[in-house]
């Protein structure tokens, strides 16, 4: 296997040359890479920040999903393989009437839903190369969400003519169209701290208010010895 190593790289990231058989033979379920056109990103370690919200909204999509039995969902390292590229999104939904495209390595084809944490390294790839590839693939929902506060979070919807479009905001809720009935406040990816996914997950669906006290309480508690 033959390997070039590109010049000047953000730091953030290593870039490799060798085609995509290559890569599958060099690469495992470890690793945190990426290959586009020939050429493979490694990833460094991401910062704390990135984790956190990677975590909320990963637990807190997996609650949603696995009530409503809507798909499966996915967080890096766990290969999208489009027609240029093969892509580890931070964190992917499969609809039920996708779920054949799974295999016991990749999902085939584009997920219905893509999230991406976007850190400072980041913006261009995210915000422009994988937002067309996602585009072209045929991604229903693109969501960035930012690791600085301070930016706004985009939720892009594939539009007729598959193209995307930024989505409105109700008063600061985001209600998405490929997860019937989900929605997701602004402030919950925005906060200094993220927020309980469990606390969140009964406020979305709706759960009675007394259901809600009793969960705060086994929270505050803390687990039971046995």
């Amino acid at each position: 296997m033959s390997v070039t190593v590109s010049k000047s790289p953000p730091k953030e990231e290593c870039r490799l040359r060798m085609s995509y058989e290559e890569f599958l033979a060099w690469s495992n379920e470890d690793t945190h890479a990426e290959w586009v056109d020939g050429e493979v990103i490694i990833f460094m370690p991401p910062k704390t920040r990135h984790q956190e919200l990677i975590q909320f909204l990963s637990k807190l999509l997996g609650l949603y999903v696995d009530l409503f039995r809507l798909g499966k969902v996915f967080t890096a390292p766990f290969e999208m393989r489009l027609e240029r590229s093969a892509r580890e999104p931070d964190i992917l939904f499969v609809s039920q009437a996708n779920l054949h495209r799974l295999t016991a390595e990749r999902l085939q084809g584009a997920a219905d839903l893509v999230v991406e944490v976007v850190s400072e390294e980041s913006q261009h790839r995210d915000r422009v190369q994988k937002f067309q590839e996602y585009e072209s693939a045929g991604v229903r929902e693109y969501w960035l969400i930012d690791s600085r506060p301070e930016v706004e979070p985009e939720f892009h919807v594939l539009n007729e003519a598959g193209k995307f479009e930024r989505a409105m905001l109700e008063d600061g809720v985001f209600r998405s169209g490929v997860l019937a009935g989900f929605w997701l406040r602004v402030e919950w990816v925005t906060a200094a701290e993220m927020p309980e996914p469990l606390s969140v997950f009964a406020e979305i669906v709706g759960l009675p208010e007394e259901v809600k006290q009793t969960l705060r309480r086994i929270a505050e508690q803390g687990p039971r010895r046995l």
